[in-house]
Order: structure tokens, then C-alpha cells, then sequence
């Protein structure tokens, strides 16, 4: 007779790798943008906020898309959706490469960048993975994904800055979209992952549900908060700690730092979750962001600081991802997973063009960051509030149904 038990495990085990390789290249890539901001405007004559823009526009984009990219994977399944999603990122690094006006950068580093992350990040993976492990070990499956993925903005951001170093921006570009590339293989894992069963709930209506879910609107306007953060400080750490006198050089070593220490902190984050109240652990995470962003922009500001505020940070970056994910399946199901946290999702992408584009725009008008860390610091603190009350208490009990 044919033993069924190892293939679940070893397919669970093979969509795990797969998810979290596609999520190392494809954040890996996108983490390192802000490297490129100085070399690219300098070359075509530009203030930040030209390069500012685009990527706020990319973040922007990411999370219009997210919600649809998101639904066509519930119904059609993600392979198909990362496939997309490798190809429009990876023309989007070659346009960008040869890019020499705001309008060509906001397309190529905007427009199909952002579309292709939309098909290659958290909603389609993570919503994959959701689906394919036990709810008791889901919030941990999406920690480990999401922490493996994190290896690669450690890894890949020494790699960009030698690249810019030794090729120039341009051509740095072009092997990064050759890099994007090799995403597309790892889609196969998830061919056997599909959402659509004939008694999944309807996605209008069960994106009905969440948008008059109140919890629902309080976890989406944290994540906004989120967004704001991890892209102000992806995009214009490396130019603030250069404004303070320090090498390029360190600012690379803080985005690795981040995302080394991100790793470990993602891990905790979906570990958490399988132990606490998911929305008191997100309330803990900005609060201690708040404490630490302050903590860095108040006291001097040194190499040492600096590495210490990537490591800090950096254990709480992503530890939000399987908190927040984690707690729309918990209160929705999984049906429509992928959608959903698209939903949220373009919150934090909300959030995440504001913060670039803020960046940049205070920074050409007062000459300084401090406008942008203080609000970085008041939204943190906000976030910790709109957290807290949130409940886990699944919809369907609710309304006596099972999910």
C-alpha cells in the first residue's frame, strides 16, 4: 500500500524553501533601492525627492495591486501569479537601469517594479503557505518563511553596493534583473497550492465582512505605520548617516544589519504568535520602535549607534509581517487569505509612500531628516494604541458558522 505521510511534509517542506527563496531575492533586491539613490541622482542631476518619488510611487503601486494579485492567486493559484510578477520585476530593474527622467524612473522603479512585487512578496507567498499547514502551526509557518526570506536583504545588500562599485549603478541594475529572474523556477512548489473550492465564500463578499470588521481597520491602519518606517529608513538611512559624516560604506552595513537581525526577528514574531495575543505582541513591537528610532535620533550619532539602531530595528522590522498576517487568518480564515492581507497590505504600502516621498520632500526643503523621525516616532506610538484592542475572535463563531 502506498505511505501518503511523508508527501504532505516533504511538499510543506518544499513550499517553505521555495516561499522563503522568492522572498529573499525578490526583498534582497528591493532592500539595497536606497544604495542606488545618490549615485542615480547625482548622475542625472536630480534632488531626492525625484528618486524619493519613484520609489514611494513603487510602494504605492505594490499595494494598489496587492488585493487583485492576491484574489487571482486565491482563485488561480500563486505559481501563476509569481510567474507575472518575476517578469514585470525584472523588466522593471532593466528600464531602470536606463532611466533619465523622473517620468522614465517613476515607470520603471515605480509602475513595474511595484506590480512585479505585488506577485512575488507576503500576500501570494505567505497566503500560500497559510493555507498549506495546519492552523495551530500557521502564524509559526509564515515566521519561518518570512525569517528565511530575510537572509537575503543581509546577503544581498553587500553584493549591490560592490556591484555599484565595480560595474556602476546602471549595469548593477541589469544583473540584479538577471537575478530577479531565477524566481520564476521556484513558482513550481506552488502549482499543487490552490485556493478555489466550490464552498469558498465569495470574494466580494467576504472582503464585505473584513471592510466592516472594526478590528480589520485598526490592524490595517498599524500596518500603515509599519510601511512608513521600513521604507523611510530602507531609502534615506544610508543619505542621513552620510549627511552625518559617515561613509556610504556604513549605511550598507546598517541595512545588513537590519536584515540579519531581521531574520531572527521574524522568527520570534511568528513564534510569538503561536503564544500570545498577536495584537498585544504588535502594540510591544511599535512600542519598542518608538524607543528605539528616538533613542537614535537624539543621542549622537556614531558608526557604533548607527550598527547598534540596524540591530534593534532590525529584530523588530518583520516581526510584524506574521503577527499581522497571522491574525487575518485567525480572525477570517484562510479562504481568502491572499486577498485580504492584500488588503492590509496596501495600508503598509500607504504608509510606505509617504514615508519615501516624505523623505525626500522634507529633506529638499529644510536640508534635514528631523521632521520625518519625529513623525516616525508619533506614528509608532499611535500604532501601539490601534493595536491593542484588537481581537482574535474568528467571524464565523460569530455568526455560528464553521470556518
Amino acid at each position: 500500500m502506498e505511505k501518503r505521510a511523508p508527501g504532505p511534509i516533504s511538499r510543506r517542506a518544499l513550499l517553505l524553501g521555495a516561499g522563503a527563496t522568492i522572498l529573499a531575492v525578490a526583498l534582497g533586491i528591493r532592500h539595497g533601492f536606497g544604495l542606488f539613490l545618490q549615485p542615480m541622482s547625482v548622475d542625472n542631476g536630480w534632488g531626492r525627492e525625484v528618486f524619493a518619488l519613484a520609489i514611494a510611487a513603487q510602494n504605492l503601486i505594490w499595494g494598489a495591486a496587492q488585493p487583485f494579485t492576491g484574489m487571482l492567486a486565491d482563485r488561480f493559484g500563486a505559481a501563476k501569479a509569481i510567474v507575472a510578477g518575476t517578469a514585470l520585476y525584472a523588466a522593471g530593474l532593466v528600464a531602470m537601469a536606463f532611466a533619465q527622467t523622473p517620468g522614465e524612473l517613476v515607470f520603471s522603479a515605480g509602475l513595474l517594479v511595484g506590480l512585479g512585487l505585488s506577485g512575488t512578496t507576503f500576500a501570494v507567498v505567505l497566503g500560500a503557505v497559510s493555507r498549506a499547514v495546519p492552523p495551530v502551526r500557521r502564524s509559526m509557518a509564515m515566521g519561518l518563511a518570512t525569517a528565511l526570506g530575510s537572509f537575503g536583504q543581509f546577503a544581498m545588500l553587500p553584493g549591490s553596493l560592490s556591484l555599484i562599485g565595480w560595474l556602476g549603478w546602471s549595469v548593477a541594475l541589469v544583473v540584479l534583473a538577471c537575478l530577479a529572474m531565477t524566481m520564476a523556477p521556484f513558482a513550481g512548489a506552488f502549482r499543487e497550492v490552490q485556493a478555489g473550492h466550490a464552498e469558498r465564500p465569495a470574494a466580494r463578499a467576504a472582503l464585505r465582512e473584513a471592510l466592516a470588521h472594526r478590528g480589520f481597520w485598526l490592524l490595517s491602519f498599524g500596518f500603515f505605520v509599519c510601511g512608513f518606517h521600513v521604507v523611510f529608513i530602507t531609502t534615506h538611512l544610508p543619505a542621513f548617516l552620510v549627511d552625518r559624516g559617515l561613509p556610504l560604506a556604513t549605511g550598507t552595513t546598517v541595512l545588513a544589519l537590519i536584515g540579519l537581525a531581521n531574520v531572527a526577528g521574524a522568527y520570534l514574531g511568528g513564534r510569538w504568535g503561536e503564544r500570545f495575543r498577536k495584537p498585544a505582541m504588535l502594540a510591544a513591537i511599535y512600542l519598542g520602535r518608538a524607543a528605539a528610532i528616538a533613542a537614535f535620533v537624539w543621542l549622537p550619532v556614531t558608526e557604533w549607534s548607527a550598527y547598534a539602531f540596524g540591530i534593534v530595528i532590525g529584530l523588530l522590522w518583520m516581526s510584524t509581517v506574521p503577527l499581522t498576517n497571522g491574525t487575518v487568518a485567525s480572525v477570517f480564515g484562510v479562504r481568502n487569505m491572499s486577498m485580504l492581507g492584500g488588503v492590509v497590505f496596501f495600508c503598509h504600502q500607504v504608509g510606505a509612500f509617504l514615508g519615501g516621498w516624505l523623505g525626500g520632500r522634507l529633506y529638499d526643503q529644510s536640508g534635514s531628516y528631523d521632521a520625518v523621525w519625529t513623525m516616525a516616532i508619533g506614528l509608532a506610538l499611535l500604532a501601539a494604541l490601534l493595536n491593542w484592542p484588537i481581537r482574535e475572535q474568528p467571524v464565523a463563531q460569530l455568526a455560528g458558522q464553521r470556518i
